[in-house]
């Protein structure tokens, strides 16, 4: 069976083509590019122009540009002028969905030109209807048709295409042969590289974005096994994306697991933070995360063994529960939150305020059997112990925590439930944004793969910064809900209200609601396919427009925005789903 990498346990970027962005390469020899998208009209030529100054002021390799309209598009010849002017020569990316005639008029003025294969050709109805494959052959060909004009025309440009599958936007012929899943992103945008290698054009790249981040891993990973099977020439780029990550420390752990967790294993040649702030802010995340991989690098070695775990779908890795202090441990119960001792001190006077968010295990307190995973005589201490215990990677060992501990998962057996730790140095601890990004991909990887019944996070020094990172890296990767869940999509030409400030809104009204997704999103873009696995939705209909939706139905339309929020609170409580705010003590605390 082929693999998504190499080696799960020794860093090795996956070889590509390159493929050109104007100045840019991507793949192929050249570092790992960052890039970002501008979020105001792109009829705004001026303000256009600055945000995209603004973006290349700090670091930003790429700038993506929307293009919903004909006239937006053609506005991007203004654009460039001005940049050109400005004496900067960044390549210009034009977003697409829904208008082929749109990307005909973009690729004369741009770079690259991004294309959604669930909504290029198709016009999404969520029908029901069981295509043969004959009827399944006719819209391959209708597809082919609108598709082949923009792949001569970039060809004849000399410029790139970003074949830009979203799990929010699958067409209905997909989603009737192959569900909403991962198999069937990688369909999608096979079909239309099938259509460009068919016209021989090759300066193309993909991207497999959900806003779901074990979602986005599968089905990158399947993409790449999927590519290779295809044969050698297929070794196109990689584009990385969590999509709608939402804002603050939580945008930023979503985004760090997503996007971290294929960079480890040597995947991606490109990335893009979306966060639901100023497009500058997503920079640093992205540059920090590229950074990390000079620490991955150092932490590899070299190992054989059968996996753990199964790389393309998500299953929880079988444990015995077991009782610590009073706190079940693995089986079917959720990962714990393990701190240290000093952390527990240090908290202990605020306990009774923090309710479900308080310190689960103490460090220094549990029965923790710490090993070197490459030990065979400590490998084989564990197989005669009959009894299940806690185990985890030992410290100080020069070891990627991530590949240690798959490589610990694989040899151990499997009744023995495993601790995992974001550092094995945590004498060298930093905090801060890389502290953030350390943990977020070592504990986020491994749990996305499965593996893990605790966490223990030591790279945060700040008591309570550190026990907040442990539950919202659990949140985030998807594996124990504490608070309301957000799915907010970055601010874009298309958004259609302010969602800095909506998001906000929202999350002020609804932040107590434990366990309640919502969808925040500008507009209908991926608005339904995202909001599959949310409660509620909430998406820009038109101008100062709402629609609400339940799932991905919607059921309240054309709502005033100023009435949105109340209408949303409203919604909730006709579904059961919501309380009332708990004391403003209680909700400090929490």
């Amino acid at each position: 069976m082929k693999t998504y990498c190499p080696s799960p346990y020794h860093y090795r970027r996956r070889p590509t083509r390159e493929v050109t962005v104007g100045k840019v390469g991507i793949g192929g020899i050249h570092p790992i590019r960052v890039q970002s998208m501008i979020t105001c009209d792109t009829m705004d030529t001026a303000a256009s122009v600055k945000q995209t100054l603004d973006l290349v002021k700090v670091g930003c390799e790429i700038v993506r540009i929307t293009a919903p309209t004909v006239k937006d598009a053609a506005n991007l010849e203004k654009i460039k002028r001005e940049l050109v002017a400005a004496g900067c020569d960044v390549p210009i990316v034009a977003d697409i969905h829904f208008k082929p005639d749109a990307a005909m008029e973009a690729a004369q003025w741009v770079e690259k030109v991004r294309i959604n294969p669930g909504n290029f050709a198709d016009k999404k109805k969520f029908a029901v209807r069981e295509y043969t494959d004959e009827q399944y052959a006719e819209e391959l060909a209708r597809i082919e048709e609108t598709f082949v004009p923009l792949v001569k025309l970039c060809a004849q440009r000399k410029i790139a295409i970003r074949i830009g599958t979203n799990h929010g936007s699958l067409s209905d012929r997909i989603m009737n042969r192959y569900g909403d899943s991962p198999h069937g992103m990688v369909e999608s945008a096979l079909e239309f590289a099938r259509i460009a290698r068919k016209q021989n054009f090759h300066n193309f790249l993909f991207s497999m974005k959900s806003s779901n981040p074990k979602v986005m891993i599968e089905a990158y990973r399947l993409l790449t096994v999927a590519l290779e099977k295809e044969g050698a020439d297929w070794n196109y780029p990689l584009h990385l994306g969590v999509t709608e990550a939402g804002d603050g420390e939580d945008g930023r752990i979503k985004s760090a697991i997503g996007i971290g967790s294929l960079l480890l294993d040597g995947l991606g040649d490109t990335i893009r933070v979306s966060l639901t702030e100023d497009s500058v802010h997503e920079i640093p995340v992205g540059r920090a995360l590229v950074k990390y991989l000079e620490e991955r690098a150092r932490g590899s070695f070299e190992a054989e063994s059968k996996l753990s775990y199964d790389p393309f779908s998500y299953n929880k890795r079988a444990t015995a529960r077991m009782v610590m202090g009073g706190v079940k441990v693995g089986g079917e119960e959720p990962p714990r939150v393990m701190v240290t001792a000093k952390v527990e001190e240090a908290l202990r006077p605020r306990l009774a305020q923090l309710g479900d968010l308080a310190p689960e295990l103490v460090h220094e307190q549990s029965l923790v059997v710490e090993v070197d995973p490459r030990s065979d005589a400590e490998v084989q201490a564990l197989e005669n112990r009959k009894e299940p215990v806690l185990v985890a990677v030992k410290d100080g060992l020069d070891l990627n925590p991530v590949a240690a501990t798959r490589y610990l998962a694989a040899r151990i057996p499997a009744r023995h439930s495993i601790l995992l730790k974001d550092t094995l140095h945590p004498q060298e601890a930093e905090g801060g944004l890389s502290g953030l990004i350390r943990a977020s991909v070592h504990l986020g990887a491994l749990l996305c793969d499965g593996i893990g019944d605790a966490i223990l996070v030591r790279g945060e020094p700040a008591p309570g910064a550190c026990l907040r990172l442990g539950f919202n890296i659990l949140q985030a990767a998807g594996n124990r809900i504490f608070k309301t869940d957000y799915v907010a999509c970055p601010s874009c030409g298309r958004t259609l209200f302010d969602l800095q400030s909506t998001t906000a809104k929202i999350k002020a009204a609804t932040l107590h609601l434990k366990g309640v997704k919502i969808a925040v999103m500008g507009c209908i873009v991926n608005g339904p396919g995202e909001m599959a696995d949310a409660d509620f939705g909430y998406v820009g209909g038109a101008p100062g427009k709402i629609n609400l939706y339940v799932g991905k139905t919607p059921v309240k339309f054309n709502i005033p925005e100023a009435e949105a929020v109340d209408r949303l609170k409203d919604l909730i409580r006709e579904h059961g789903k919501w309380v009332d705010a708990p004391a403003p003590v209680a909700a400090e605390a929490a």
